[in-house]
């Protein structure tokens, strides 16, 4: 006798429990090019850090949404960014993640040229084409903007509001950006950079940064150095909340061992403590009293992101060699647990059981804020 199928899900739960999104939204193709269109193309983008791009023609390329992106500094050593597209038969330009352009960007199909300001310089027979405007023909331009070290893009026609957007996560975390500015981020060096290619959606691995459910069953390592987070409280459990380190624990390191040069702005009531900052749609930034990690996603598919991740310390403490291992070993551990969990939800998010999605538990309530934001980008 075959037995019945389950019943159709019921999408009732306890008052103590909310929905999560439904299986859908980390599975479809349709659904990612509408978050592509309706968040990473219209909202301030972290692409690259400055040290990417040290001196004129220097250049990198980003995918922001379905777009290629070209970033690069101009001859007075302005940032400048440009689609990645030759205006003449869309040609990719760039096709490298990085490297250094000597005198222009050619286009390695028909030779269209440019200048690092963007302006078409040359073309074969370009003197006898009097249509093809050198301005009108240029690369098209993207938003770009500079902060904590880092370049930031937006792809609208009218970016939104970045102090009201990237400045105002840091003010609902903190309660005043004098606490980030402590940090003085944009002065710290990269002492290591680590990229993963994660099997996963992006709002997986978001949702997974803000809650600590999960932490006593898969961080050890990090549990021992912040016990309240055996205790499931969210990295992010209320404005300004910092996780204290255990009585024990001497620095954030893989084994509890100290840490490194202690950032010159941080005072005694910060001296012991972590933070963790979502800045949506795509960063994570963690501070720690002697160094700082910033996480930037780039989705590349409903099924697929990459994580570039950078420790950066003192200028001071990566120019004299010291010895990162212990501090880098603890959040690379971290990131390979997180992202282990998400891919291995990734898979499921396909299942018919899953169609209408799971549950939060109390402790997760402020992911469902999460969840109703993508909503509205969407809606």
């Amino acid at each position: 006798m075959t037995a019945a199928p389950d019943a159709a899900p019921d999408n009732r739960v306890s008052e103590s429990l909310l929905r999560t999104l439904g299986g859908r939204a980390y599975v479809d193709p349709a659904v990612f090019d509408a978050e592509c269109e309706r968040i990473f193309e219209q909202m301030w983008f972290c692409a690259v850090h400055v040290s990417d791009l040290p001196s004129p023609g220097s250049f990198r390329t980003v995918q922001v949404g379905r777009e290629s992106i070209l970033l690069t500094r101009s001859r007075r050593g302005e940032l400048r960014g440009f689609y990645n597209v030759c205006r003449h038969r869309g040609a990719q330009l760039c096709t490298e993640d990085a490297g250094q352009a000597r005198r222009s960007f050619q286009c390695p199909y028909h030779a269209w040229t440019y200048d690092f300001d963007g302006k078409l310089i040359a073309a074969p027979n370009l003197t006898s084409m009097p249509d093809v405007g050198r301005e009108e023909y240029g690369l098209r331009t993207v938003h770009v903007k500079e902060w904590l070290g880092y370049v930031w893009v937006s792809l609208a026609d009218e970016p939104e509001s970045f102090e009201h957007t990237v400045e105002q996560e840091i003010l609902d975390r903190l309660g005043a950006m004098s606490k980030l500015e402590a940090y003085d981020v944009s002065e710290l060096a990269i002492g290591k950079r680590i990229s993963y290619d994660v099997a996963a959606n992006w709002k997986l691995i978001i949702e997974n940064f803000m809650e600590c459910y999960h932490c006593a069953t898969i961080h050890p390592e990090l549990t021992e150095v912040l016990p309240e987070f055996a205790d499931g409280l969210a990295a992010q459990f209320f404005v300004d909340h910092g996780a204290e380190f255990g009585d024990e624990i001497q620095g954030f390191t893989v084994d509890g061992s100290v840490g490194l040069d202690t950032l010159p702005g941080i005072g005694q009531d910060r001296d012991r403590k972590y933070y963790a900052i979502t800045i949506k749609p795509q960063v994570f930034v963690n501070l720690v009293p002697d160094h700082v990690i910033v996480h930037r996603m780039f989705p590349l598919a409903a099924d697929r992101t990459r994580v570039e991740v950078d420790w950066l310390y003192l200028p001071s403490v990566v120019e004299s060699g010291a010895d990162l291992t212990a501090s880098v070993e603890l959040f690379h551990r971290v990131n390979e647990q997180d992202f282990e969990a998400c891919e291995r939800c990734q898979p499921a998010m396909a299942s018919r059981s899953y169609a209408a999605g799971g549950v939060l538990v109390p402790s997760e309530h402020h992911i469902a804020l999460f969840h109703d934001w993508v909503t509205s980008r969407l809606a």
